[in-house]
């Protein structure tokens, strides 16, 4: 057998296999997004029932960071903190393991720049997230507009 035919007989071998397998694959793949789908609407009525109606619609995770923690403190955290549950990801050592807010961190934030972050939550509404790790990035650098920007889209949608 040649060089050349090799790749091309497994490639017919891997494409024969994906055939076979597609059937059970696909109704995996559709459970899978169905069950994300649902843990997400879970999240929001929980959020809307047990948050809401103590006045609290905001979820706000910061740091004891020495670049950013003092300005989330002082700037940011002063606009929301009436109505916000705090997490502060320097302390997740201490998080009770099954704790709500925690989750919601998570599912919300991701596992990319989700500190320091804030989380609006309105009834019947998607969450609107501002992500203020790459402003802060920016500002650590010099530039200021990015960081001056996000908090004053903040104040607009409180």
């Amino acid at each position: 057998m040649s060089h050349h035919t090799q790749p091309l007989l497994r490639r017919i071998w891997q494409a024969a296999i994906l055939i076979v397998l597609l059937p059970l694959i696909l109704p995996l793949v559709a459970l899978g997004f169905a069950f994300s789908m649902l843990h997400r609407i879970c999240l929001y009525l929980l959020v809307w029932a047990l948050w809401l109606p103590k006045g609290k619609d905001t979820l706000f995770v910061y740091s004891d960071s020495p670049i950013w923690g003092e300005y989330m403190r002082e700037q940011v955290l002063p606009m929301v903190q009436e109505r916000a549950v705090v997490l502060n990801w320097s302390e997740r050592s201490k998080w009770r393991k099954w704790s709500f807010p925690p989750h919601v961190l998570r599912s919300f934030g991701g596992g990319q720049e989700f500190n320091p972050m804030v989380v609006l939550f309105r009834p019947f509404r998607r969450a609107q997230t501002f992500r203020f790790w790459s402003a802060l990035e920016h500002w650590k650098r010099g530039d200021t507009e990015p960081v001056e920007r996000l908090p004053n889209e903040l104040l607009i949608n409180l």
